[in-house]
């Protein structure tokens, strides 16, 4: 649909202050109904039962503008409906709703101050691409023109897709059967046969190595995605990326707090300054049986046998449900929290534990090198601790090393975290955040920077062979 712009004119000051003639009064007829004309013509609605974003001012969207496109419901909404059906062991339903916030929390009280309990939701770590998607159509720098776009937006739910096909006896055609099926449709759009997708982007609510599957053996895991040879030129947002794709950029988990306003989050950054810490370190999580000398086994076993100093809570005897009150506490009682590697070198739990102002202490350089570039300080060192995992299998002292810090460095360190808190928030959409600027916003400047500079350069280069 095409978006319109306006440009109106005013009258030289001498018509407006002279006493009107004849031609006068037609001229001003003339222009009336010129603006009358150009009145914002009625749209359509679009299929998904999103709210409509209003037209940006030029001013705002200074390295450009986003179509979404508009997916056979196949890819997406259809995904939402059938919701029973996205896991082989519980419905997701819970997990994709309110825009894929999930259910509103419970249970805070006392945890968190009561007028921002409204602002805490359940919120599923895989939940992103309903997310993006809802934000998106209502994004300040959404065009409803293709022609206006510097960047296209797919948004197919891969992710939620493929879930239920990751486990048991599915083949390698059920878990590209969406994505074959999006592709073959995203190719015969306008605006990809003019680039070949080199200004599209699309986000991935799952681990990039779910979307990695290099053979079609039935027994390997995950799907072919990322290397079906139309998604070559694809940009991909990745809740973890991998640091040999130049393609693919990570950005934060969604948490469980989803501030409506600037003075939400201004509160709950005062909260975390004056909070009383009782513990040095905490650990939250449950041991990997099946894994051989698992490395949470060994920090649950030091971190219960460091009991004075260290808060433990087991997975496998408390509900870790995302964001429940349990692990909310551990992390607010704790100035700092051990973050080994989740199913990949991230999990979501860092952001957990930083959003209560604790600092992470990680035992992977994976685990902060080259993750999150877009939202996190370079240096990983102002605000995290990093041990390495042998040097803690051979006996150094998490306890000793954490000690170490005086409570000068550990404020300094906190007050880092808090001051860059919003950047991994996810807000609600047609929220107002004042002067601050969340994940999603700071995901979509950093994808229209980079389609601008890659025009641009594309541009350089071919008036230099010429």
């Amino acid at each position: 649909m095409a978006q319109y712009s306006y440009k109106f004119y005013r009258l030289p000051h001498q018509v407006l202050i002279r006493q009107a003639t004849i031609v006068d009064k037609v001229v001003l007829i003339i222009v009336y109904l010129n603006r009358a004309s150009l009145a914002t013509p009625s749209l359509p609605t679009i299929r998904h039962q999103f709210q409509q974003a209003p037209a940006p001012e030029d001013q705002t969207c200074k390295y450009g503008r986003i179509y979404v496109y508009d997916l056979p419901p196949v890819l997406n909404k259809e995904l939402l409906e059938s919701c029973t059906d996205l896991d082989p062991w519980s419905s997701r339903c819970n997990a994709v709703s309110n825009g894929g916030f999930g259910p509103r929390a419970t249970g805070l009280d006392g945890v968190v101050p009561k007028n921002l309990s409204p602002a805490w939701y359940w919120t599923d770590m895989y939940a992103a691409e309903v997310i993006y998607h809802d934000r998106m159509l209502n994004y300040k720098c959404r065009t409803l023109s293709q022609d206006q776009a510097a960047a296209f937006y797919i948004p197919f739910y891969v992710g939620l897709a493929v879930g239920k096909y990751l486990w048991f006896n599915y083949t390698s055609k059920d878990r590209d059967r969406h994505s074959v099926m999006m592709l073959d449709w995203v190719k015969s759009q306008p605006p990809w046969i003019r680039s070949n997708g080199s200004d599209h982007f699309i986000m991935l609510g799952r681990l990039t190595w779910d979307f990695r599957r290099l053979t079609d053996s039935d027994s390997e895991w995950g799907t072919s995605f990322i290397y079906m040879p139309l998604m070559k030129n694809v940009l991909r947002l990745s809740v973890e990326r991998s640091e040999w794709d130049p393609l693919e950029i990570s950005v934060p988990y969604p948490t469980a707090f989803h501030p409506r306003s600037e003075s939400d989050i201004l509160q709950w950054q005062n909260s975390l300054r004056v909070r009383k810490r009782t513990s040095l370190f905490c650990f939250v999580g449950a041991t990997r049986k099946k894994i051989k000398n698992d490395f949470r086994g060994v920090l649950m076993s030091y971190c219960k046998k460091e009991s004075e100093s260290c808060r433990v809570v087991d997975c496998s005897i408390t509900q870790c449900y995302d964001g429940a009150p349990a692990i909310l506490e551990a992390f607010l009682d704790s100035d700092f929290c051990l973050q080994p590697k989740g199913d990949g070198f991230t999990r979501r739990s860092m952001f957990d534990c930083m959003l209560a102002g604790s600092i992470p202490v990680y035992f992977w350089r994976g685990s902060f090198e080259n993750q999150y570039e877009w939202h996190l300080p370079e240096d990983a060192l102002t605000y995290s601790v990093f041990i390495d995992h042998n040097h803690v299998r051979n006996g150094t002292s998490i306890r000793n090393i954490l000690e170490g810090y005086s409570r000068e460095k550990v404020r300094k360190m906190r007050e880092k975290i808090i001051d860059f808190l919003p950047k991994f928030l996810y807000g609600r959409s047609n929220s107002n955040l004042g002067n601050f600027t969340d994940a999603f916003d700071i995901s979509m400047d950093g994808v229209l920077r980079r389609f601008k500079h890659q025009k641009a350069t594309t541009r350089g280069r071919i008036n230099r062979i010429r």
